[in-house]
């Protein structure tokens, strides 16, 4: 059974996580993209996210999506998408309802994708609409992260520039990470019974 919800300070005293298998950036067309696509094509269940560079003010202009993340149990590629952009091949992974996305907030994500090139996304999970189903009503990575796995990822980097000519080390860490998290949760949840929350529970400012 898990914990409805989980406080900054207990997160702050658990062991910290982080992806620990091999991490590819993939900034060009070529042999490390179709490297890629044949692992990702082979997975049942990957980890999926996505980076923008954030804006700071109203005056500042969005590019969109910078980043796609897709993470296996020991590997995870980080597509520069606008480098690559969205080649059919990789479109293909996302439409392809054997292949099981999970993230968190995908709807978002999958919108921000779809501005780049259209494709029919099949196949997604969003852990934000499922974890409430194992008794768990916080929804951020991080703090479902900590309920789940009974780890702390660290999200330094989130506000970082997802568009700099070469991702830092903290930031591929940080990209890869965020997915394959989302991975490992599924993972977790699959075999775990049920117990879901009450209306009281998912809405405690509305019934207290």
């Amino acid at each position: 059974m898990y914990r409805i919800s989980i406080s900054p300070e207990e997160i702050g005293a658990l062991p910290l996580a982080a992806f620990g298998g091999e991490i590819v950036v993939v900034d060009a067309p070529g042999e490390v993209f179709a490297d890629a696509i044949r692992y990702l094509r082979r997975q049942k269940v990957i980890g999926f996210d996505t980076e923008t560079r954030p804006t700071f003010s109203p005056d500042q202009h969005s590019n969109g999506t910078a980043l796609l993340q897709l993470s296996g149990a020991e590997r995870a590629f980080l597509f520069r998408l606008q480098k690559i952009g969205m080649p059919k091949s990789l479109c293909a992974i996302l439409a392809n309802p054997s292949i099981l996305k999970v993230g968190a907030a995908t709807a978002d994500d999958i919108r921000g994708l779809q501005k780049i090139s259209d494709f029919q996304a099949r196949g997604f999970l969003d852990l934000q609409s499922k974890v409430w189903e194992y008794g768990i009503r916080d929804k951020s990575v991080k703090k479902m992260a900590a309920i789940i796995l009974g780890v702390k990822i660290s999200k330094a980097q989130q506000l970082s520039n997802w568009e700099a000519e070469k991702l830092s080390e903290s930031q591929q860490r940080y990209a890869a990470t965020d997915a394959w998290v989302c991975r490992e949760m599924y993972r977790k949840l699959s075999g775990s019974p049920k117990n879901p929350l009450t209306p009281e529970q998912l809405h405690p400012e509305i019934n207290g």
